[in-house]
């Protein structure tokens, strides 16, 4: 069965750091472009990062650039989030996503597109506070 898992969110005080993970499981990511979303609550969904689906290469927010950065490990078919001087305006429920894409993929990515995703994960809360 095709599945993504995230995990590594928490509570996490202003300036510290965490790394989310999005396992797949039922596919491999050399065909898939994956995206990291988070949304808060109250407040629509926005795309903060993805990586395209052979070549690696990444793209991010303007409000997460420097701060984060998406990678892939092939050998654990694992896509990560690495959280950097983290904000209270971070906090959200971060979830994964993947996009079937074996050519154009390859290239390029889109951070705010969220709407032709085949599969998503089933999220993991990070808050950032004192």
């Amino acid at each position: 069965q095709v599945q993504l898992v995230e995990s590594g969110g928490g509570l996490v005080q202003p300036g510290g750091s965490l790394r989310l993970s999005c396992a797949a499981s039922g596919f491999t990511l050399d065909r898939y472009v994956v995206g990291w979303f988070r949304q808060a609550p109250g407040k629509e969904r926005e795309g903060v990062s993805c990586i395209t689906s052979s070549y690696d290469r990444t793209y991010y927010a303007d409000s997460v650039k420097g701060r984060f950065t998406i990678s892939k490990d092939y050998a654990k078919n694992t896509v990560y989030l690495q959280m950097n001087s983290l904000k209270p305006e971070d906090t959200a429920v971060y979830d994964c996503a993947a996009d079937w894409s074996p050519t154009s993929g390859r290239y390029s990515c889109h951070v705010d597109r969220d709407d032709n995703m085949d599969y998503w994960g089933q999220g993991t809360q990070v808050t950032v506070s004192s």
